[in-house]
């Protein structure tokens, strides 16, 4: 679970096979984990297999399937993945069909707490103290000893059907102000208990949740888990306590591999991504009055910020430099030259959403032509076709089908848009 220092002096070449816990991947790239919008009825679709299958043919050493939530009211939509015995047959046809391109396929595993859709659930959702959710204009529950102890339960659930079902590696979502993240979180978290205070009680729910799913799975695959590094808002959770939980992550031994994250789906969505905040195109997808109020006030909610290729790389070197686990570089990974940094600072996997998004054979053409960059120009206007299926909208679709049904008037739109394409690059 953990790797021998002097290793990383010698830099990988980013083809080559690498080992993940107990995987052989075939090379040291991941398709990112991005939000399909292809499930229906929490349940596998054929548009969902063949989106990673494509990846899976266009070279990738891993697709992660996002986001299959552990628990009903963990769910950001309601046709999300959830994991249950009905879904293994599904999960299972997926998982073979990505294997038969020669790739290991991931499941982001996780509860949206805070970040999940109330209205679409049937239930309220959790965090760890009230919260006043202005998008969807209610208050959360404050998530109970009995509710957190269910949901550690449901992770363990989840990776055990996901190794069942085929899967390689589990992806626990601790990032994103998720239920996990928002407990990380001094200013969504106010408990008294022994999950609120210190940064040790705050961390005690993620640390619940990984050693729950080893010991669940054991070595029969891989565990990696996805940790912010910096919530983007005054009085979150920041590099320096990341620092520390991601040591305590690798004290658990319960993780094979750290993949750093930034960002809050509840309070600074585009935080995630970089690039442009594609106000006018969300506006284009909201039904009134959510419309006028993107168009007025959108641009308090969905800020832009500068991009720049491997623009996680700075926070996530000082990560790097107090663990020895191997590490997953998200964020800004276009071309050759970013991932050769990346090996070079000692990542031993670098991860790929929106360029792949653009370009699923993207790979196979780097390994072929080391010039090769990425085509994508961080539009962010991806973001908002998740309704009909996440796509480049650079790219045409012949013969795409239409969504199954017309946006609802759930104002929590606007944060599913950001949260569902979790992509960074």
């Amino acid at each position: 679970m953990t790797q021998d220092p002097q290793a990383r002096h010698e830099v990988p070449d980013v083809f080559t096979p690498a080992k993940l816990g107990p995987v052989t991947l075939r090379n040291r790239t991941i398709k990112a984990a991005t939000y399909e919008g292809m499930s229906h009825k929490s349940l596998v679709t054929d548009r969902l297999i063949d989106f990673h299958v494509q990846h899976a043919a266009g070279g990738v050493g891993m697709t992660t399937v996002a986001y299959c939530a552990v628990a009903p009211e963990g769910r950001t939509d309601r046709h999300q993945i959830l994991w249950r015995p009905e879904a293994l047959p599904g999960l299972r046809k997926l998982t073979g069909a990505v294997h038969a391109e020669g790739a290991a396929i991931s499941a982001q595993i996780g509860h949206a707490g805070p970040v999940g859709n109330p209205k679409a659930n049937g239930a309220p959702a959790l965090s760890p103290s009230r919260h006043f959710h202005k998008t969807t204009l209610s208050f959360t529950k404050v998530a109970t000893r009995d509710d957190l102890a269910r949901i550690v339960k449901n992770h363990g659930d989840a990776a055990t059907m996901a190794a069942e079902a085929g899967f390689d590696a589990v992806e626990v979502h601790l990032g994103h102000n998720y239920l996990a993240s928002s407990f990380l979180s001094p200013k969504l978290n106010h408990r008294d208990d022994e999950y609120g205070g210190s940064l040790e009680n705050r961390a005690r729910l993620a640390l619940e949740m990984v050693r729950e799913v080893r010991r669940a799975v054991g070595d029969r695959i891989a565990i990696i888990a996805k940790l912010n590094m910096d919530d983007g808002y005054p009085g979150g959770f920041w590099l320096d306590e990341a620092i520390v939980v991601a040591q305590w992550l690798e004290q658990s031994e319960a993780v094979d591999a750290l993949e750093m994250t930034a960002g809050s789906s509840l309070l600074n969505p585009m935080y995630l991504f970089k690039g442009d905040a594609p106000l006018h195109e969300f506006a284009g997808v909201m039904p009134e009055p959510l419309k006028t109020g993107i168009k007025l006030i959108g641009s308090r909610f969905l800020h832009s910020y500068p991009y720049r290729d491997g623009y996680l790389l700075e926070d996530a070197k000082q990560i790097r430099s107090h663990v020895k686990l191997p590490m997953i570089l998200l964020g800004g990974i276009t071309d050759r030259q970013i991932m050769d940094t990346a090996m070079a600072e000692g990542f031993e996997f670098v991860a790929l959403g929106r360029a792949l998004l653009r370009e699923p054979d993207l790979i196979n053409r780097m390994q072929a032509d080391a010039r090769t960059r990425s085509l994508c120009n961080h539009n962010n206007k991806c973001m908002t076709k998740i309704y009909g299926g996440t796509r480049c909208v650079l790219v045409p679709q012949p013969g795409a089908r239409p969504p199954a049904q017309p946006p609802s008037a759930d104002a929590t739109q606007v944060v599913e848009a950001a949260e569902r394409l979790e992509a960074r690059a």
